[in-house]
C-alpha cells in the first residue's frame, strides 16, 4: 500500500512539474513570437472616453528586454516626446521643456499618455517569462480559436503591481488573444483582447489590441499596429539619452 501511494505521489508531482513547464514554455513561445529578438513598430493609439476621443501615433524600437525607445510622432503638441529604457534605467524626454525626466519603477503601472496602456506596456520593464510563475489552468474557444488559459503570479523578487494575470494563448499559433489583470483583492482591474490577425513581416500576429478598464464603463484604448519589422540590426548604443532627442 505504501509503495502504491509513493508511486502515486511521484506521478502527481511529475504531472504538476510537467504542466508548470508546459505553461512557461507556452508563454515563452508567445512572447518570443510577439517580441522577436528585436523589433521596430509603428502604431496608432486611440483613447476613447465618454466625453472625447483622441489619437496618438508613435514609433518604437526594442532589443531583448533590456532596451527600448519610443517616439511620439503625433499630435503636434506631443510630437518629439520620447521614452527610453536602458537596462534598469527609464527616462522620458520632453522637447517642450527641454528636459529629461527619470521614471521610477512605481510609475510603470500608470497609464501612458492618459491611456489605458501602461508605461510598462511601452517600456517593457517586466517580463511575462521571468517575472512570473505559470500554471496551465484550462482551455477555451475564443472567437473560434482554441486557446490555452494560463494563470501567472509574480515571483517574490518581481516589482509588479498585478497580483495575478490570466492569458489566453492560441494553441495553433501561440498568439496572445486575451489577458486579464487582477489586484491583491482578486478583483479584475483591466483586460485586453487581440484582434485582426494578419501577416506582419515574417509572422502572423494580432494587429489590433483593445484595452478595457473593468471599473470605467465607456473607457477603452485601441492600439493598431501599422508596421512592424522583426529581428532588426540595432546596437545597444542606439538606446541612449542623446538619441532620444535625435529620433525622427
Amino acid at each position: 500500500m505504501n509503495r502504491k501511494i509513493s508511486i502515486l505521489i511521484v506521478i502527481v508531482l511529475y504531472s504538476c512539474n510537467l504542466f508548470a513547464q508546459d505553461a512557461k514554455e507556452i508563454i515563452k513561445k508567445a512572447d518570443e513570437k510577439w517580441q522577436g529578438m528585436s523589433n521596430y513598430m509603428e502604431m496608432k493609439m486611440t483613447i476613447v472616453r465618454p466625453e472625447y476621443k483622441r489619437e496618438i501615433t508613435f514609433k518604437s524600437w526594442s532589443k531583448d528586454r533590456d532596451y527600448s525607445i519610443t517616439l511620439i510622432t503625433s499630435p503636434a503638441r506631443e510630437k518629439g516626446q520620447s521614452f527610453l529604457k536602458r537596462k534598469n534605467d527609464m527616462w522620458t524626454w520632453n522637447p517642450n521643456i527641454s528636459r529629461y525626466i527619470k521614471l521610477p519603477t512605481a510609475m510603470m503601472s500608470q497609464g501612458w499618455m492618459g491611456s489605458d496602456f501602461t508605461n510598462d506596456d511601452v517600456l517593457k520593464e517586466s517580463s511575462v517569462v521571468t517575472d512570473y510563475t505559470h500554471k496551465l489552468i484550462g482551455s477555451e474557444i475564443l472567437d473560434g480559436i482554441d486557446c490555452y488559459i494560463i494563470e501567472m503570479t509574480p515571483t517574490e523578487e518581481a516589482a509588479i503591481v498585478w497580483e495575478k494575470v490570466k492569458k489566453w494563448i492560441s494553441k495553433d499559433a501561440y498568439d496572445q488573444l486575451k489577458s486579464e489583470y487582477y489586484d491583491e483583492d482578486d478583483e479584475l482591474v483591466k483586460s485586453d483582447r487581440g484582434y485582426d490577425i494578419k501577416i506582419m513581416d515574417d509572422r502572423t500576429i494580432p494587429t489590433r489590441i483593445e484595452i478595457l478598464p473593468a471599473d470605467k464603463p465607456g473607457n477603452k484604448t485601441i492600439v493598431n499596429i501599422l508596421k512592424i519589422k522583426y529581428n532588426i540590426k540595432v546596437k545597444d548604443s542606439f538606446f541612449s539619452q542623446q538619441n532620444m532627442k535625435r529620433l525622427k
